[in-house]
C-alpha cells in the first residue's frame, strides 16, 4: 500500500490528477471506475479543466459507474450516473458510448448486473474510492466477502441516512434503501486502486482500515492485500496514520 499525504486540498487535487493525466498518457484506453459523493468533485473538476487546457484526453478511454442508487426515477440529479455526467462526463471528451452505468429500472436486475460483469471481464486498469464511515467501498458494506460480484444490495441505515445530501428534494423515508454496486472481486482484481479521503471525520475509519486487521467487517481493509493500491489523504484524514 502506498500512502500518499497532502497538506493541503489543492495540494491533494493536483497531486491526484497528475497522476491521473500521466496514467492516461502511457494507456490512452485506460479503463476506470469512478465514484461519487463530495470527496472526488474537486478532482473531478480539475481533470476538466485539464482536458479542456489539452493536458489531459479521455478519447479512448472508457468509464463505468461504481454503483447505482435504485427506487428513484432516472432524472434523479442524485443518481450516480447522472452525478458522473455532471461532473465529468459531459465535460470531457470521453465518447458517450464509453461511458458505462448500471440500470436499475430494469425488471431483471440479475441479468443487468451479469452484463456489467461481463462488460469488466477483461480487468479495470484504474478505480478510484471513496471510503464510507463504516469502511465501505461503494455500496459493499461491512460483512460482504472479497469474491462479491456486481449485484442488488440493502444499504445499511449509515448508508441510507448519508444518502440524504445527495437528495436534498426528499423526506427521511423517500431516501433510497437499496442499489446495485460492483463487487469487491473486481475491485480487488483492478491493476491500480486510488483510495480517496478528506477531512477529520475520516481519519478514524482510514486509520482502522489500513492499520488495522484485515476483514471483511471493514471492507475497505481487504485493500491492504492489493498490490497496487494508493491510499491519498489530506493532512486531516491521515492524521492517525
Amino acid at each position: 500500500m502506498n500512502l500518499l499525504r497532502f497538506d493541503s486540498e489543492d495540494a491533494w487535487v493536483n497531486g491526484a490528477c497528475a497522476l491521473w493525466t500521466d496514467r492516461l498518457r502511457h494507456n490512452p484506453r485506460l479503463k476506470l471506475c469512478l465514484p461519487t459523493g463530495l470527496t472526488p468533485t474537486a478532482i473531478y473538476g480539475e481533470m476538466v479543466r485539464r482536458v479542456g487546457a489539452g493536458l489531459a484526453s479521455f478519447a479512448e478511454a472508457s468509464i463505468f459507474a461504481l454503483d447505482e442508487f435504485g427506487g428513484l426515477s432516472a432524472g434523479s440529479p442524485g443518481l450516480t450516473r447522472n452525478t458522473l455526467r455532471r461532473q465529468l462526463i459531459d465535460e470531457i471528451d470521453l465518447p458517450l458510448n464509453a461511458f458505462h452505468w448500471l440500470e436499475v429500472g430494469t425488471e431483471d436486475v440479475d441479468r443487468t448486473c451479469e452484463r456489467y460483469d461481463a462488460a469488466m471481464a477483461d480487468g479495470l486498469d484504474l478505480v478510484l474510492l471513496g471510503i464510507g464511515p463504516n469502511g465501505h467501498l461503494g455500496m459493499n458494506e461491512p460483512g460482504t466477502p472479497a469474491d462479491s460480484r456486481t449485484r442488488r444490495v440493502d444499504l445499511h441505515e449509515s448508508t441510507i441516512h448519508g444518502s440524504a445530501r445527495y437528495f436534498p428534494e426528499l423526506l427521511p423515508h423517500q431516501l433510497p434503501r437499496w442499489g446495485i454496486t460492483v463487487g469487491l472481486e473486481a475491485i480487488l482484481a483492478s491493476k491500480e486502486v486510488w483510495l480517496l479521503a478528506t477531512g477529520s471525520a475520516k481519519a478514524p475509519i482510514v486509520q482502522r482500515a489500513f492499520l488495522g486487521e484485515v476483514t471483511p467487517d471493514i471492507p475497505a481493509s481487504l485493500l491492504q492485500r492489493h498490490g497496487n493500491c494508493s491510499v491519498f489523504v489530506d493532512a486531516e484524514a491521515g492524521a492517525l496514520l
